[in-house]
């Protein structure tokens, strides 16, 4: 861990210099670390740009079409070909971030030193100096984006945990917009968060919004006691009070397209696949599934561990039970993320040599980003889904199981530490670094009836329909809509120079 001393602050950038004469301007601009749009792969050879994957993409690209709104983000990859200007109706504008900001900006601050902080500090965080200036940075580049973009009394959405100083740099640049933050991964205690030697400037940057949202209450609550002990804000959890403006706090826990789901698990095809996998995997009794983006957060590799004490102890029965786990790449130049891919390779390997036999693997284990109709028809295949993560925000695979069962059978295995869990009272709760409870709610879950199954599968299905990602996104655009008054005429001539 490296000390820090000595930070250096960033003067911010005049006004004369955020000016962009061909700037497309809108009444609604989204601010994200990446578009939602990524280059296709070599494996899908078609060149061009394809919609990515998440909820988030989801929900913002509706809200965007019907408002003709703007996307601000980075592209996620060098490439000859343009970032186009609209995507499926909705209007991108890039920023740019060189191979060393990549690195120290979003491998990094963001992702070596936020990221395990956020996270309960499952792994130690990093800090070191030339980050956190990288950081601010980039951070300094998408305020003065979104300055040139939203027009005169504007709303701009800031979202997630690579961007937290830009509501407060925007607020400097554009004083006339509404400024809304959601961050989508868990906001730590203070015994945590004080290790981070830049929290003022962190907490100071967030309270430039007008309204932050978190995912659940409890989080929304370790912000605001933070900030009224590091920054003297006044008020209470709710709302606080800061430099003489108010910043409304609260939790607005995000959903999935329901609508969409249900419809593809209702699809021939996609249950015609769903047959096959079955088929591939040798037509077991029970499938036991796992589907998570490959991080040390997510609890794969205890996981692991306790289905394969299941088999020895002859709970699971090869042949008759089968673990299918699907592991997404994600942030492969790190070490810490190619030391989780190979100690959790390392434990596949030794089931399957332990108790597997010729033909049939105890555990199929996919590496790789699958498709959507693909994931969809594993959520159909899978009799026990088990999602244990050590920390999260949210958790979506969990509520997209859940919505993918449309025939009321399947049961969710969820960590206590998900945000979901507020909500999936339906589902088995663990407490993921307890190996014996993992076990025993594996066993629970497989000797449950069918009326206990489908009264549980019911019960969590009610409570995802009753507000799905649209409804999120239309929540929180509507409270940050009912904060904000009329700007003076000055700060409306000031976002006129700023734009021109």
């Amino acid at each position: 861990m490296t000390q820090v001393i000595g930070t250096k602050t960033e003067v911010p950038t005049p006004i004369d210099e955020v000016v962009d004469d061909e700037v497309e301007t809108a009444q609604l601009v989204v601010v994200a670390n990446r578009l939602p749009v990524r280059p296709s792969s070599a494996k899908e050879g078609d060149g061009g740009w394809r919609p990515s994957p998440g909820g988030l993409v989801t929900a913002l690209s509706s809200v965007l079409q019907e408002s003709d709104g703007l996307w601000i983000g980075w592209p996620g990859a060098s490439t000859d070909e343009p970032v186009p200007k609209e995507f499926e109706g909705i209007r991108l504008k890039s920023v740019e971030i060189s191979p060393e900001e990549y690195e120290e900006f979003y491998l990094g601050f963001s992702n070596a030193t936020l990221w395990p902080l956020y996270h309960d500090a499952i792994r130690a965080p990093t800090f070191h100096r030339h980050w956190w200036l990288a950081y601010q940075t980039v951070n300094r580049r998408y305020a003065e984006a979104a300055a040139q973009a939203v027009e005169t009394n504007g709303t701009v959405w800031v979202h997630d945990y690579q961007l937290q100083l830009v509501p407060q740099m925007l607020r400097e640049l554009r004083p006339d917009v509404k400024i809304g933050f959601f961050l989508h991964i868990p906001f730590p205690p203070a015994e945590l968060f004080m290790q981070l030697p830049w929290r003022k400037e962190i907490l100071q940057g967030l309270l430039g919004a007008d309204l932050i949202g978190f995912q659940v209450h409890s989080n929304a609550s370790n912000f605001s006691r933070l900030a009224r002990r590091q920054l003297s804000a006044t008020g209470h959890d709710g709302t606080l009070r800061y430099q003489g403006r108010d910043t409304t706090v609260g939790a607005f826990p995000i959903s999935v397209d329901c609508d969409q789901l249900i419809s593809l698990a209702q699809d021939p095809a996609i249950l015609k696949r769903c047959d096959e996998l079955r088929e591939t995997l040798g037509n077991p009794q029970r499938v036991l599934l796992g589907c998570d983006r490959l991080d040390y957060t997510k609890g794969i590799q205890q996981r692991m561990k306790a289905v394969a004490e299941l088999f020895a102890e002859g709970t699971l029965v090869p042949g008759k039970d089968v673990m299918v786990q699907v592991a997404v790449p994600s942030r492969e130049s790190d070490s810490h993320y190619e030391r989780e891919r190979h100690e959790l390779e390392q434990i596949v390997s030794e089931m399957n040599g332990e108790f597997g036999v010729v033909g049939s693997p105890v555990v199929h284990y996919l590496h790789q980003n699958l498709p959507y109709d693909e994931l969809v028809a594993l959520y159909l295949c899978g009799d026990v889904m088990l999602v244990t993560p050590f920390c999260d925000g949210m958790n979506l695979v969990a509520k997209e199981y859940v919505m993918c069962r449309t025939n009321l059978d399947g049961v969710l295995i969820l960590s206590e530490f998900a945000g979901a869990a507020k909500e999936l009272r339906g589902a088995f709760i663990v407490n993921p670094h307890d190996l014996e409870g993992v076990k025993e709610a594996i066993r629970t879950a497989l000797k449950a009836g069918k009326k206990e199954v489908k009264s549980r599968m019911l019960r969590m299905r009610r409570q995802i329909l009753r507000r799905n990602v649209f409804d999120w996104a239309n929540l929180f655009l509507g409270a940050l809509s009912g904060l904000s008054e009329s700007p003076s005429p000055e700060l409306s001539a000031l976002a006129d120079e700023v734009r021109d």
